[in-house]
């Protein structure tokens, strides 16, 4: 009986999509109006990251090189999309309208969001009852050009959460001046799936029979929303390639492949099943940057790479008034046949001298965190052999709001700052992250919900090197006293500085 509930309940949810048009390229249109009839591309390192109607029509494409954009339309315009604080500020104005609307908005990357729309719905659902009205209009396109059936409820919802949709896309144009495209259906997965039926600045909405259409229409698995590109490769090892594979294949065996839980998500997903909720973003999670590139080879031009990446970070730290307490280093090596999903991290606490000086001392922390990365890069790296990366990534996560008073010594502080799950243990992370708009340099990553990441754990031997000058962990102390895996990560001055105090 509860199945059933919890099932009549997911079917009567209302979930809108909302995706931005060549969103970099609107801005920088909006910017600059002289641009808008012409064709345009936003250019990050030698990639066109995106562009506008204009140039596709003239046959570029997104993530397309420079040379090659440029041989298809000689009057292409570029602009430099290397700063994305344009973007940022623009994206975050359109989640805040949609806020306005409805509290339940979730962010998904810069151009995208996820609303939901079920109360509204009922609401308006209510008063169209009350009113005695039975004739309800769909905005915009109807997926299949199915037949509406205003005897259904579940129709006449989704209808509803059209006119919603519009709404929206009309509110961000007459504000923002931006256009989008919409999809509207019962759940998340569906809503972004269909939302792209109609390009550009369009809407459709997906009636629950036409789901299985939706789905099966996907000519690979990996264009599943929450099918990443490791878990794709798995299943194609396991002769997995569509839709319609994943649903007849045996549970019991992906089950064994690939775990229980796994395995259950992906199948439902493969069905259009999704009950997952629309989660609001609030405040970003963490603040990362990274920087894409050909080849960098030497530590030298790793150390530049982090200076350039730092100020930039440490300005949206400020801004956003909270203190990280993790910074983690992200690097991608080269590999001809794994071009862009590889990467692997190192993490560790900040130490909390240098926690204290974000912000108000921004300039004085780049050095000393200059250095802490350094030593996560060699923990990943062997300098003294050769390397070829394509990107470096910086990001500051574990984000406290600022103490209302001192907390003591940094004793105390280490004694709280036990690493939570893997944090500043020495573990390597694999990432399978779905590449959206501005992926070629400089993806700043806000807390983006709908990545997939696979992370493969392994534990690393415990270097028995003895640093010069640095005395060995006072194993005298009790481990209740300082956590261990956080001392090793402390500049030798602060190591030093809590033994004196200890001791």
């Amino acid at each position: 009986h509860s199945k059933s509930v919890s099932a009549r309940r997911a079917a009567c949810r209302a979930i809108v999509h909302v995706d931005l048009d060549c969103f970099y390229a609107q801005v920088e249109m909006i910017r600059n109006p002289e641009l808008r009839d012409k064709p345009l591309g936003v250019q990050q390192k030698y990639i066109v990251v995106t562009c506008n109607y204009e140039a596709r029509k003239r046959g570029v494409k997104k993530m397309m090189s420079v040379k090659d954009a440029k041989e298809k339309c000689p009057q292409l315009i570029l602009v430099n999309g290397e700063d994305l604080t344009p973007y940022r500020e623009m994206s975050y104005k359109v989640t805040e309208l949609l806020g306005e609307f409805c509290s339940l908005v979730e962010r998904l990357g810069f151009d995208e969001n996820f609303v939901d729309i079920t109360e509204i719905v009922e609401k308006r659902l209510n008063e169209l009852q009350q009113s005695g009205c039975s004739r309800v209009c769909v905005s915009g396109h109807v997926y299949n050009n199915q037949a509406i059936n205003l005897q259904d409820t579940t129709h006449v919802r989704l209808v509803i959460g059209s006119q919603i949709a519009e709404e929206f896309r009309e509110a961000i144009h007459a504000r923002l001046g931006l256009t989008g495209c919409a999809g509207v259906a019962s759940n998340k997965l569906l809503s972004k799936l269909v939302s792209g039926t109609f390009k550009p600045n369009q809407q459709t909405v997906l009636l629950p029979e036409s789901s299985q259409d939706l789905i099966r229409s996907l000519d690979h698995i990996q264009k599943v929303p929450g099918i990443g590109y490791k878990t794709a490769k798995r299943l194609e090892t396991l002769g997995v390639r569509n839709v319609c594979d994943l649903q007849a294949f045996p549970s019991a065996v992906l089950e064994k492949e690939l775990g229980v839980s796994i395995a259950q998500r992906i199948q439902k997903l493969s069905y259009g099943e999704d009950d997952a909720p629309v989660m609001p973003s609030g405040p970003p999670q963490s603040f990362s940057d990274e920087d894409s590139f050909k080849k960098c080879s030497s530590e030298v031009e790793v150390k530049e790479k982090i200076e350039e990446l730092l100020p930039n970070l440490l300005d949206r730290v400020y801004t956003d008034g909270r203190q990280p307490h993790t910074v983690r280093l992200t690097i991608r090596r080269f590999s001809s046949t794994n071009k862009w999903f590889n990467r692997e991290s190192r993490q560790c606490p900040i130490p909390p001298h240098l926690i204290q000086k974000f912000g108000k001392e921004s300039s004085n922390v780049i050095s000393p965190l200059v250095d802490i990365l350094i030593k996560l890069f060699r923990k990943m790296i062997d300098v003294d052999l050769p390397f070829h990366l394509t990107l470096l990534g910086v990001c500051f996560s574990n984000l406290k709001d600022l103490p209302s008073s001192t907390k003591g010594s940094i004793g105390f502080y280490l004694k709280q700052m036990s690493p939570p799950s893997g944090s500043g243990k020495r573990v390597r992370e694999v990432e399978d992250v779905s590449q959206g708009e501005g992926s070629a340099s400089r993806n700043q990553n806000c807390n983006r919900t709908g990545t997939t990441k696979a992370r493969k754990l392994s534990e690393e031997k415990k270097s028995n090197v003895k640093k010069a000058g640095v005395p060995d962990f006072p194993f005298h102390l009790s481990p209740g006293d300082i956590d261990q895996e956080v001392f090793r990560e402390l500049p030798e001055d602060i190591q030093k500085e809590i033994i004196s105090e200890k001791t």
